[in-house]
């Protein structure tokens, strides 16, 4: 008859254990490779969700935010303007037309809902927003309003597509007290 023996946390095949004390070893064995395995089990779906949780993550919009004002009209001599990189706040909504907010470009008085996030740049005006992929509106809060002066076709206010997997990359002249 062959029996089990627990020898260094392994169970090892003895001649010389009678089969009633070879049971309880091997019952440890078995308890303890079970625990082993559902620790792998939850350890496996932590790493599955952390690493769901960073693809989410993984797209989304990056910008930078300057500031522009007073002549800014080209001509012989004069340099292009760069602008300067402010801190704002920025209003990421669902995708927005002009028949959604109330006022007139570029600073509209308010928007027929409420933003998905509301997010800051940084003193070198540059801001990043998870997003998930989709279509989305950026406005500016200003003290006199929200700023936006890029529209397409179909009066979308500032829209950005974000794709799976990808930042999409803007860049926000704040140019409402500009002359050109």
């Amino acid at each position: 008859m062959v029996c089990f023996r627990l020898t260094h946390g392994y169970p090892m095949k003895t001649e010389t254990y009678h089969q009633a004390t070879s049971f309880p070893a091997f019952f440890a064995y078995f308890t303890a490779m079970k625990r082993a395995l559902q620790m792998i089990m939850f350890l496996s779906v932590v790493a599955l969700s952390c690493h769901s949780a960073q693809q989410d993550a993984a797209q989304g919009i990056r910008g930078k935010v300057t500031w522009f004002e007073g002549d800014l009209m080209p001509g012989p001599g004069r340099d292009i303007p760069t602008g300067k990189p402010i801190e704002r706040t920025i209003l990421i909504y669902p995708l927005t037309n002009l028949s959604q907010v109330k006022g007139s470009a570029p600073l509209f008085e308010s928007v027929a809902h409420e933003p998905l996030q509301r997010i800051r740049s940084n003193a070198e005006g540059t801001f990043t927003a998870n997003l998930a992929p989709g279509f989305y509106s950026i406005l500016i809060k200003e003290d006199e309003g929200l700023f936006a002066n890029f529209f397409d076709g179909n009066d979308n206010i500032h829209p950005v597509e974000v794709k799976q997997g990808t930042f999409t990359q803007v860049e926000i002249e704040v140019n409402y007290k500009a002359a050109y």
